[in-house]
């Protein structure tokens, strides 16, 4: 499951910055970046937006009174040059408060923090799974989630490895990631695995029915997290 990220920034230091710390984190993905609070009034029509990073100092409207316009708004990390408005910004249940300049680490406990609320809000692992088509030689297969124990990239097709068969389709990782319910995590750029159905797990790799699959470097924080460990 990707966290896909909208960045409400007017300087453009720190709009590079932020969009760098997105693209050195796999499962970070910018959807969008606006100088101001009416840009981003608009990509929150067009788009799902999981998060925003958002700065206090903007102009027309600030930082804090475009939040308390929204409704339903996204998780909110402030990003800012300001600590006076720390205590006012918890008002309104933004997730962390970074200090300009943000260092990365600084940024990834921050990150941490979105991860915690994700995992305590998934669905039930009771919960019945529906399924998927793929076109196989002209035909569309009926693929079971409940059967998927993992997903292997292969260049431009996909490996859908089942309980009971495997099926090569061609698709990409990226766009059937954002199609799975989040029992599914991708532990590397190559593979997703079906959590339930991991049978041993270590830093380095997780096992399922005698498999071993790597857990990429870039991931292993973020694996950690979605295993609870």
């Amino acid at each position: 499951m990707r966290i896909k990220c909208l960045i409400i920034e007017d300087e453009p230091l720190a709009v590079e910055v932020l969009k760098d710390f997105i693209k050195d984190v796999p499962f970070l993905e910018l959807v969008g970046v606006c100088h101001d609070a009416i840009c981003a009034m608009e990509i929150l029509k067009e788009k799902k937006v999981d998060l925003m990073l958002l700065d206090i100092h903007l102009p027309k409207i600030k930082g804090l009174d475009f939040l308390q316009t929204l409704k339903n708004p996204p998780k909110v990390i402030i990003t800012t040059a300001y600590h006076e408005f720390a205590v006012k910004s918890y008002e309104y249940d933004v997730v962390d408060y970074l200090m300009k300049p943000i260092e990365f680490s600084r940024f990834m406990t921050a990150i941490q923090k979105i991860l915690k609320i994700q995992t305590t809000t998934e669905s039930s692992p009771n919960e019945v799974l529906a399924d998927l088509y793929f076109t196989v030689n002209k035909k569309k297969a009926r693929v079971p989630l409940q059967s998927i124990l993992y997903i292997e990239s292969q260049k431009e097709n996909i490996k859908i490895v089942m309980e009971d068969k495997i099926l090569i389709t061609r698709y990409s990782i990226s766009d059937i990631e954002n199609k799975l319910p989040d029992d599914f995590i991708r532990i590397h750029r190559s593979f997703i695995i079906a959590k339930s159905k991991i049978d041993f797990f270590d830093a380095q790799d997780v096992e399922i029915k005698g498999k071993a699959i790597p857990i990429g470097r870039n991931y292993r924080d973020f694996v950690r997290m979605k295993l609870g460990v």
